[in-house]
């Protein structure tokens, strides 16, 4: 069945990106908004926008029945949910089904599936992947003696979120009963689920998530792997593909796993299966899956050539995947940069305002995904996320020297932002060299 107008539930730069690929394709486009984003580049981007309520996103973009009857009374046949508010709400996705409008996206029951860290950690180990040591408690005393066989150091984490909420580092097995309650509360307050487990914790770990598509009847195909392992505070800041460092054998053994992991779910659409890759050991465990396009979705576009929203609309079409594995070609490296409204002098507290001035870089290999232009404001209600700069080249220094020349062109105006602390990282010597741990940007925080 093929899609004729998308109702587009997101803001900032991911609305502004999928409704580039709707309108190459023909897709008439909606675009939802708070009274916020009213003047935003979305808005007037898109063939008509509509209202969905006040700027908090409680009362707009989190508003699922709001959501799909903007959809229906605007005569659209589906829902792009974009990534962050709803995109990962099963409640969504079935509401959407339920009203006969198509979710660009996994089924309700996918979405339940990975959602739950517990369930996604089963279906892991039934489909061969390695997953850390540990495993779900239900008791002080059984976090006690799971504790006693895994050995701190370990993390407590939350079943059902991520981001860094509800997730808590014990190094002494005292400390333990304290640990688990502060968890517990904050995965309670953030998630409605105040479930938690403990892991082994992995001292030098580096992030490295395949993106896979699938049709939903057992056919996945991979799209290779990213690196995001420069993270502050378990949000990724810098991202690239391919992973360095890695030896061929330990490439084709991730993204055969991610690929086993999503058959196993008979997975649906874009998804980004996370691992955790042990520098010390050269192992590595999954971590959880991103029902859902990524953030950093463009530097595997850049390496590959693919639009993933384009296949993401055709797999919700009802479509067959339109190429196999032999057909994914990579070429060249990507790396993308993170723009924020942010203040890295003052704890990189969040800048809303009015944009006075925006000028984006230009020049062979470089890609920009922004909605920000002179005159737009930053509220203070939504993530800081001004745009991506995504430098491809030949090789990975080709594409460091041209992101940081587009950095150096980079000039935004009426806002703090992290633009200077991200070309000094660009020009760290451990990043240079490649292949750092999560653990990279809090030493590196002592040398800004």
């Amino acid at each position: 069945m093929a899609i004729h107008r998308v109702l587009i539930a997101n803001r900032g730069e991911i609305a502004a990106r999928v409704i580039r690929t709707c309108q190459r394709l023909g897709i008439g486009t909606v675009q939802a908004v708070s009274a916020a984003d009213r003047g935003s580049l979305p808005a007037r981007m898109a063939d008509r926008a509509l209202c969905i309520g006040p700027a908090q996103s409680a009362e707009s973009y989190l508003r699922i029945d709001t959501l799909v009857q903007a959809a229906l009374s605007a005569g659209c046949d589906a829902i792009h949910p974009g990534y962050g508010f709803l995109s990962e709400r099963a409640p969504f996705a079935r509401r959407c089904e339920e009203a006969g409008v198509t979710f660009i996206g996994p089924t309700a029951a996918q979405i339940e599936a990975v959602g739950d860290k517990l369930r996604a950690r089963a279906a892991a180990e039934a489909a061969n992947v390695p997953v850390v040591p540990g495993g779900a408690v239900h008791s002080l005393d059984e976090a006690r003696a799971l504790a006693e066989r895994i050995d701190a150091p370990l993390l407590i984490k939350a079943v059902g979120g991520g981001g860094g909420r509800g997730m808590k580092r014990v190094d002494h097995l005292n400390d333990l009963p304290i640990a688990l309650d502060m968890a517990a509360s904050e995965a309670g307050a953030a998630f409605g689920d105040a479930r938690v487990y403990l892991e082994r914790y992995v001292a030098r770990g580096r992030h490295v998530e395949v993106q896979v598509l699938g049709d939903g009847r057992g056919q996945v195909l991979h799209l290779g792997e990213r690196d995001c392992s420069v993270q502050r505070r378990y949000q990724k800041l810098i991202e690239e593909s391919p992973a360095p460092g890695l030896s061929d054998d330990t490439r084709a053994a991730l993204c055969e796993a991610a690929v086993r992991f999503s058959q196993r779910l008979d997975y649906r659409g874009a998804g980004t299966v996370e691992f955790l890759l042990d520098v010390d050991t050269n192992d590595f465990y999954f971590l959880e899956m991103n029902a859902r396009i990524q953030v950093e979705h463009p530097v595997t576009e850049q390496v590959t050539g693919l639009d993933l929203v384009a296949l993401q609309l055709a797999i919700a079409s009802g479509e067959a995947l339109p190429l196999r594995q032999r057909d994914v070609q990579r070429k060249g490296w990507a790396i993308e940069c993170r723009i924020n409204a942010e203040d890295p002098d003052n704890d990189f507290m969040p800048s809303p305002g009015r944009i006075t001035a925006a000028q984006w870089p230009t020049g062979e290999g470089i890609r920009i995904d922004t909605h920000i232009e002179a005159g737009a404001f930053v509220p203070p209600y939504y993530d800081s996320l001004l745009g991506k700069v995504i430098a491809h080249g030949a090789d990975r220094a080709d594409a460091l020297s041209r992101l940081r020349a587009a950095l150096a062109a980079t000039r935004i105006d009426g806002v703090r932002t992290n633009v200077a602390y991200l070309a000094r990282v660009l020009a760290d010597a451990e990043f240079c060299a490649g292949g750092v741990d999560t653990g990279f940007l809090a030493r590196y925080g002592s040398k800004a």
